[in-house]
């Protein structure tokens, strides 16, 4: 231990007095490990951003949904006795009937045709849903005398903006004169979105809301975990082909992790362009320190002359490399996380999200041990060269 913290401090010596020859090698190293930190930081990032916006698309990874198709519609009673049974016999927590439909809702400037989806109090934990306003529904909604329904931001602009405290109601137009009670308010998923509303399944239909009940079945869709779901596809299809003969049951998966990680070749490709710059920062390392131990021959000379070991030396020469470098990788880390975690970038690469994840720890390791590893290749060969100086000769130099 003592031997390595001396060559450590001989090493720190050595780059305050040839700091002038190294510092603009340290500069291209610093800046290649920052590109390198910054396309790993950036694309967990983006990664998270995506999946965010996949996941209130398709559902969380593993959603499976399930469709029963022939020549005719399947009857709706069997339909929806044939999904309880997978329910319960699989023991699944979240699951939801998806239906949509046109609706008409009275607001202060008039009535206006409103995007209904019509889903179960489970859809908000399967499309990951974060409520900005009040909350998503809950089970014993759809036992409300006048059916609760969730907005988006569009639609609460819409209506107005009014206080959810006070249980605002809005009338739905149409067969059936109905007032819904507005609960919770979800972010629109895109600039511009128009106003669109979410209902209970149960509650729509007795709301009499437009398309429900004669549009057929809708689709059903549940999430389990990513290990369950090939098993799971075959059981379930298995199940509903039994119970359904001659029709054609279909179990798919609908979440963005079935199609593999977009970002992946695109992070792949950017890090070996920063990772080739920081080749070249090490070969203008490398020149750097082949021309300091040149420099330096009358003193590792006479520094053998004393007894000092070839493994001393070797060592001593190396760790001026490494210590630099990784001063280089903690400044190029520090870079880096200040471009990934700026306020600005995030908004543009990850615009899905409400809550950024902290900086990946792994990208951290990643810069400073490319940096390490920098180090350590570009002292090597002079170091070697350190070694190979005879004694009389260095002294003779």
């Amino acid at each position: 231990m003592t031997g390595m913290i001396s060559a450590l401090v001989e090493a720190w010596q050595e780059l305050r007095i040839n700091k002038t020859r190294i510092l603009l090698a340290l500069v291209g190293v610093a800046l290649s490990v920052a590109a390198l930190t910054s396309v790993v930081g950036l694309g967990n990032l983006a990664r998270e951003g995506f999946k965010a916006a996949s996941e209130r698309n398709g559902g969380r990874s593993a959603t499976l949904g399930i469709g029963v198709y022939g020549p005719t519609q399947p009857d709706p009673q069997k339909l929806e006795d044939a999904y309880r049974g997978i329910i319960d016999r699989y023991g699944i927590a979240h699951y939801t009937h998806v239906n949509q439909a046109q609706q008409g809702f009275q607001f202060p400037r008039g009535v206006q045709q409103v995007q209904l989806q019509v889903v179960d109090p489970g859809y908000g934990v399967i499309h990951r849903l974060e409520v900005s306003q009040g909350s998503w529904f809950a089970a014993d909604d759809e036992k409300r005398l006048a059916p609760a329904f969730v907005v988006s931001e569009a639609f609460y602009n819409a209506a107005g903006r009014p206080n959810l405290v006070t249980n605002p109601k809005v009338k739905l137009t149409g067969g059936r004169a109905t007032t819904a009670v507005m609960i919770g308010v979800v972010p629109d998923l895109y600039p511009d979105m128009p106003p669109s509303a979410y209902m209970l399944t149960g509650a729509a239909e007795r709301a009499g809301a437009a398309g429900i009940g004669g549009a057929g079945p809708g689709q059903f869709k549940f999430w389990v975990q990513d290990g369950q779901a090939e098993t799971l596809k075959a059981a379930v299809t298995s199940d509903l082909q039994r119970q359904f003969p001659g029709m054609q049951a279909q179990v798919d998966r609908l979440d963005y992790a079935s199609q593999g990680d977009p970002f992946a070749t695109v992070q792949l490709a950017v890090g070996g362009i920063a990772g080739l710059v920081l080749l070249l920062g090490a070969v203008g390392m490398l020149n750097i320190s082949m021309v300091t131990v040149r420099y330096r021959v009358r003193e590792i000379g006479i520094r053998r002359s004393f007894g000092a070991t070839s493994r001393r030396i070797f060592l001593g020469v190396m760790m001026e490399s490494v210590v630099a470098t990784a001063v280089a990788g903690i400044v190029g880390v520090m870079l880096s996380v200040a471009v990934v975690k700026n306020p600005w970038i995030q908004s543009r690469i990850a615009p899905g999200l409400t809550e950024y994840p902290a900086f990946p720890v792994e990208a951290a390791m990643l810069g400073l041990g490319s940096a390490v590893l920098v180090g350590a290749l570009a002292g090597a060969i002079p170091a070697l060269v350190a070694v190979r100086i005879k004694v009389i000769d260095a002294i003779r130099f």
